[in-house]
């Protein structure tokens, strides 16, 4: 749900309204003549996609330039 407030209304409370924010986890539009122009949202931490997770995991890898077939019998994947 969403509060609507005029910018005179907000600087007048915005300590009043920021605290809303935060507690309730509302969000509040400031108006300006009727028309909204900012909107005050609790932050939230962006979720991290799978491939985020997966990234840099690589750290080394030998026999990169050979073919797969050749890589796994020159023991190159179990770590020899």
């Amino acid at each position: 749900m969403e509060k609507r407030v005029s910018k005179t209304v907000f600087k007048a409370k915005a300590c009043e309204f920021l605290r809303h924010v935060e507690t309730l986890g509302e969000t509040v539009i400031v108006t300006d003549r009727g028309e909204p122009t900012v909107e005050i949202r609790p932050y939230r931490r962006p979720q991290r996609s799978p491939l985020d997770v997966l990234r840099a995991s690589i750290v080394h890898f030998n026999g990169i330039d050979e073919p797969a077939g050749e890589v796994a019998a020159n023991g190159v994947e179990s770590g020899e």
